[in-house]
């Protein structure tokens, strides 16, 4: 079995200091936790933007601040989101895209998300992966449902997607699909072969999901962005914190992690 790839969600477009006291908001404090996540085993960071207020954003400017300050701390994979929150415009959400990341997220259809709609419409999933493919960017499929599984392949097929294809399934959302094994194993399945996938929960699921993702040979996010808990009733101390678990949890079932050279490889992207 490969090497385990963690990726560290570090902050996200929900989550809010009153519920987490220790979410990282700045360039610096995202920077320093992607750092630590890196120390303790994650080879990718996937950032959300925070402005000085502490709102979701998805500017360029807070972006390259952030991707500067990770690349002068060690060279973790930086990869922004293009998800952004439900309320920004796909064109506010492409800018990260501009920044020439090693990847990037790219969300494969519109699903409910609590009370609000994430809308990911097929002509923007079209514009966002024409200009990864143009920028060098690797696309990261987001998939929050079967049918968002679907549409990749769909793509692949019209030769909008290239070959491999890697996805990342975000499971437990409400008004999406739920977060059971049985869930998992259906999106695992549906795939083409020889794709890489990563497996992400929300909540309590967060750390069921990411035990049985190692055990079935995909990949690994976790962090605030997905749970704020390290166990239930415990806000965790750090994004770190809950790396190093997984990276523990890896290791005693007998799969080494991945560095972030052995994540390139393993992705493609190098």
């Amino acid at each position: 079995m490969e090497k385990l790839i963690i990726t560290a969600c570090l902050t996200g477009a929900e989550v809010t200091r009153e519920q987490q006291p220790n979410l990282p908001l700045t360039p610096d404090e995202i920077a320093q936790a992607a750092y630590e996540c890196y120390l303790a085993g994650a080879s990718m960071v996937h950032v959300h933007a925070r402005d000085e207020e502490g709102k979701p954003t998805q500017d360029y400017k807070y972006y390259k601040a952030i991707k500067e300050k990770i690349e002068a701390k060690c060279n973790i994979i930086f990869q922004p989101s293009t998800g952004g929150a439900t309320w920004h415009t796909p064109e506010q959400r492409m800018q990260p895209i501009e920044l020439k990341p090693e990847m990037a997220t790219l969300s494969m259809g519109t699903c409910n998300f609590g009370s609000d709609v994430f809308m990911n419409t097929e002509d923007t999933i079209k514009i966002f992966a024409k200009r990864m493919y143009e920028l060098g960017v690797k696309p990261e499929l987001e998939c929050f449902e079967k049918g968002m599984v679907d549409n990749a392949i769909r793509m692949l097929k019209q030769g909008i997607l290239k070959a491999p294809l890697h996805f990342d399934f975000v499971l437990g959302v409400p008004g999406a699909m739920g977060a059971e094994l049985r869930d998992l194993l259906y999106m695992v399945e549906s795939i083409p072969a020889g794709s890489t996938w990563t497996a992400a929960a929300v909540g309590r699921f967060q750390l069921p999901i990411n035990m049985a993702a190692i055990m079935l040979g995909g990949h690994v996010r976790t962090g605030f962005e997905d749970n704020i808990y390290y166990r239930k009733g415990e806000l965790a101390k750090s994004n770190a914190q809950l790396v190093e678990r997984i990276a523990n949890l890896s290791r005693e079932f007998g799969r080494e992690v991945a560095t972030p050279d052995e994540a390139r490889v393993i992705l493609g992207l190098k």
